[in-house]
């Protein structure tokens, strides 16, 4: 029985063997919680050729169109007028060479008669040549307003989403007004970082974006070099971005810089009372100590904890 407890007291004297591990400081990354907006690459303007009224509009917010689809036609009844204006011209052309041409077959019979002099002759050819040359000057002028006619179509620049429509069916607009907006060429998240940032930003680093799903990660692909607003723009690539609505604000964490810091498993950590304590072990005792936490992280796939005050360099922490 004395035996038995004396065991007992021995093993609560001296605990039973624990892993125990050696702190040191180690490099961490500070974040900068930021929003992002989600915008599309290319943001282009499908404008109007053509001044007059929008008789047709085949798209509306949200529709995706491909390059050179018409989305919408203008029509300038002006064109119609000018177009029926020179076929007349043109008719009255082709009557004043129909005549010339007359006049000169019969110049030619004169001539071989000896009636008229060659003089006379050259004077009909001139007026032939001068006929088939306004018929030709007017046809001419009758393409360029058909062409103008025909770049009433509004045509897509590009593939892309159309993001505003700022004109409706039977709107007079004018040449150059835009009649859609479309964004292409994909969509990432824009970034307006302050200046003091600025050096501290790399390239293909790795942020974090928080979502609906959880936590994403996307990566920098470019940081542009002029200020606005004491802000750093920067472009951030991510996979399966959720579009839905453009220039929706997304909020995430961008590496600004690295420190040292202490870090401990989180289960090492424990709360008694409202309080973080940490067991410690000093040679064969051991004691528990009464810990500041701060954020927590993830290393190689395992929960950490960083420690504020209460540890220091060196000490030998017991794990559970």
């Amino acid at each position: 029985m004395r035996i038995a407890l004396a065991a007992i007291l021995l093993a609560s004297t001296f605990p039973a063997f624990a892993e125990t591990i050696k702190v040191e400081p180690q490099t961490v990354v500070e974040w900068k919680a930021v929003y992002g907006r989600v915008e599309a690459r290319d943001t282009i303007a499908a404008r109007a050729r053509v001044g007059g009224i929008v008789v047709a509009l085949s798209v509306s917010e949200g529709d995706e169109v491909k390059a050179g689809q018409k989305i919408a036609t203008v029509r300038d009844d002006k064109i119609a007028f000018q177009i029926d204006a020179l076929d007349a011209q043109i008719a009255s052309y082709e009557a004043q060479l129909s005549t010339a041409k007359d006049e000169l077959d019969r110049g030619k019979a004169l001539v071989a008669k000896g009636v008229t002099t060659a003089q006379r002759l050259d004077q009909l050819k001139t007026q032939v040549d001068i006929a088939q040359s306004q018929i030709d000057a007017t046809k001419a002028q009758r393409s360029v307003v058909v062409q103008q006619g025909a770049e009433g179509e509004v045509l897509a620049p590009g593939d892309g989403r159309i993001l505003t429509v700022p004109v409706t069916k039977n709107a007079v607009i004018m040449a150059g007004e835009p009649v859609a907006t479309i964004g292409g060429g994909g969509f990432f998240l824009r970034l307006a970082i302050p200046e003091r940032h600025a050096s501290l930003l790399k390239k293909d680093a790795v942020i974090r974006i928080a979502s609906d799903k959880g936590e994403a990660t996307g990566r920098l692909v470019k940081i542009y070099p002029q200020l606005e607003n004491g802000r750093v723009i920067a472009d951030v690539e991510v996979e399966k971005l959720d579009t839905a609505y453009v220039n929706a604000r997304v909020l995430v964490e961008v590496p600004v810089g690295e420190r040292q810091a202490i870090l401990v498993p989180a289960p090492a950590v424990s709360t008694r009372s409202g309080l973080d304590f940490i067991n410690v072990s000093n040679g064969d005792k051991e004691a528990s100590r009464t810990v500041v936490t701060g954020e927590k992280s993830t290393m190689d796939g395992k929960p950490m904890v960083e420690i504020l005050t209460g540890l220091s360099a060196g000490d030998m922490v017991v794990l559970p």
